[in-house]
């Protein structure tokens, strides 16, 4: 289902309190879009909207302004603000955005805005990828699988950023298991010359295939490490060999990167 089929009774009601208490960030954010490929179809199959500040600042930069006090509002407006940029920039495959569970408060509220901003720049809720850093430190992983299953029940994908590199790990994929699994570059540098990561990736990738769960392998940047991904069953990957983030443009993939 699109987003311009919503109407006003589809989206989830009731809003939290924090809803209700909106107001200004207070500073300003912008996006990079990093450019997700599938190396089988030599094609781009989505784009990560990554946070900068206004003039090109890093994401660190950006994040050191996060608190308690603003983290739900910066959540909100990162949804906001990277499904309208990517919408501005015609962006055609899917759109993978980070959010923090943390800021969450009740799932089916908190994504009110991002119903409202899919509908408002026409943009179909089957291409966003809601993905979270699986090292997160979540209060309550209970409400973060929560979270996960609600966001797929209205309809977007879900994804665990940089597995094998938080705490949660496989105790977590235990709990629930999400539409992709985006391996953490720490174990993909190098791993073409690397026996403990082939055998752990090896590991994961057959995990993943029993359970029906897409591998996506992060921080690619050599032709060695591209190629051994790509023979152990890794179609999805990014990194810098491939593109890396454009500030407020899409990333284009050169020929080279194919070949």
């Amino acid at each position: 289902m699109s987003s311009t089929s919503f109407a006003q009774s589809d989206t989830p009601s009731g809003k939290c309190q924090k809803c209700k208490d909106e107001q200004e960030l207070g500073f300003d954010i912008v996006f990079a879009y990093q450019p997700i490929v599938d190396l089988r179809a030599r094609s781009i199959y989505a784009h990560e909207a990554l946070v900068r500040g206004p003039n090109g600042e890093s994401a660190f930069s950006v994040l050191s302004q996060v608190t308690d006090a603003n983290r739900y509002l910066f959540d909100q407006a990162c949804r906001v603000q990277a499904i309208k940029g990517a919408a501005e920039l015609g962006l055609k495959e899917s759109l993978s955005i980070n959010f923090l569970p943390n800021a969450v408060y009740q799932p089916a509220a908190c994504i009110r805005s991002t119903f409202a901003a899919a509908q408002h720049y026409q943009f179909p809720i089957e291409r966003i990828i809601f993905e979270v850093t699986e090292g997160e430190r979540v209060q309550d992983r209970a409400h973060l699988v929560n979270i996960f299953r609600e966001y797929s029940r209205f309809g977007f994908r879900t994804a665990i950023d940089d597995f094998g590199a938080g705490y949660a790990g496989l105790n977590l994929f235990s709990e629930y298991q999400p539409d992709i699994i985006k391996i953490d570059m720490d174990l993909i540098r190098d791993i073409d010359t690397s026996t403990p990561k082939q055998a752990i990736v090896n590991g994961i990738v057959a995990i993943c295939a029993a359970l029906n769960v897409r591998v996506l392998a992060e921080g690619i940047e050599t032709k060695a490490e591209r190629d051994f991904l790509y023979d152990a069953g890794v179609d999805l990957m990014q990194g810098y060999w491939f593109c890396k983030p454009a500030f407020r443009a899409l990333g284009v993939i050169e020929s080279s990167a194919w070949d």
